[in-house]
């Protein structure tokens, strides 16, 4: 089997590599992507058997589809974890890729999950229309903006029929005037409970205890950006849509204000969706085994 260690850039990669049956210890520097492509066919003529190990990166893409299709195993490691055991204080990419190699020849590469090609699909849907909510937000903005240099103040009313004859109907000057023309979210088996769901994704406090203190700061905010946006827009609307989201999202505010209640209840949202996608149950199913959990007519939950 070859084992390779690789410390992969968008324009190259550095790799060292062993043959577990030989010993034969080699390295090289490849060039993307021809170079690398060709390097990697060859292997797969000969029959070898390839694991390839690397840090986890945002443009390797074409490379994991290409291991993908030549039945390579690929594994990628934490790199902030990988630092932690780097020893020297020099840095090179040849170090890198050794020390890459060395970890999965000693069984210590801090190996992640990695979704699979449906779900990153699926996430590109999901930024695709986290962008354009974006775009849709500033545009509306600048209207509201532009109706208050006009004197028109009328938040939501502005974009329905009777506020947008309003805007039209404003006499602008050339600019503005075209500007108001051009502007009209793996695996739920892999988490072995809730605090584990809400540590992924960044909604626990970050914490600096030491000795008999224990100190709780703000969200750490690790994860995903754009779920943890998404479930803070979803708490709020379910917040809105059902009473005792709302009387519980009140109650968080009265206490500890606003922010501190949307990152709690969007925190609540993640483990109920945590529990639905483990169990395979919809939300009156889940709210069923909430209104009977630990009753003495069901001590196992609904039946």
């Amino acid at each position: 089997m070859l084992i390779i260690g690789c410390d992969y850039h968008p324009a190259f990669q550095q790799i060292a590599f062993v043959d577990t049956d030989t010993g034969e210890l080699q390295e090289r520097r490849l060039q993307h992507r021809e170079e690398a492509e060709k390097f990697y066919r060859e292997l797969a003529v000969q029959g070898m058997k390839v694991r390839v190990g690397m840090e986890a990166s945002g443009h390797a893409r074409w490379f994991e589809r290409l291991l993908a299709e030549l039945n390579f195993e690929l594994w990628i490691g934490d790199a902030a974890e990988i630092r932690t055991k780097r020893v020297r204080k020099q840095k090179t990419d040849r170090q890198d890729a050794q020390l890459i190699l060395q970890l999965l020849l000693e069984d210590r590469f801090p190996q992640i999950w990695v979704p699979s090609w449906e779900n990153r699909d699926l996430r590109q849907l999901l930024w695709h229309r986290h962008r354009l909510v974006q775009a849709r937000t500033r545009m509306m903005n600048q209207l509201q903006a532009v109706a208050l240099n006009e004197g028109l103040r009328c938040r939501k009313k502005l974009f329905r029929e009777a506020g947008r004859k309003q805007l039209e109907g404003f006499r602008l000057a050339r600019w503005a005037s075209r500007r108001r023309h051009v502007l009209i979210i793996g695996k739920a088996d892999r988490f072995q409970c809730g605090k584990q769901i809400a540590s992924y994704l960044g909604l626990v406090p970050l914490e600096k205890s030491s000795g008999n203190q224990r100190r709780l700061g703000h969200i750490t905010k690790q994860g995903s950006s754009l779920l943890r946006f998404l479930l803070v827009e979803a708490a709020q609307v379910t917040a809105r849509s059902l009473p005792d989201w709302r009387s519980k999202y009140y109650h968080l505010s009265m206490r500890r204000g606003r922010k501190i209640a949307k990152v709690a209840m969007a925190r609540k949202l993640a483990v109920r969706l945590y529990w639905m996608m483990r169990k395979e149950w919809d939300y009156g199913q889940l709210t069923k085994f909430g209104s009977y959990a630990g009753k003495p007519e069901n001590r196992d939950g609904v039946k």
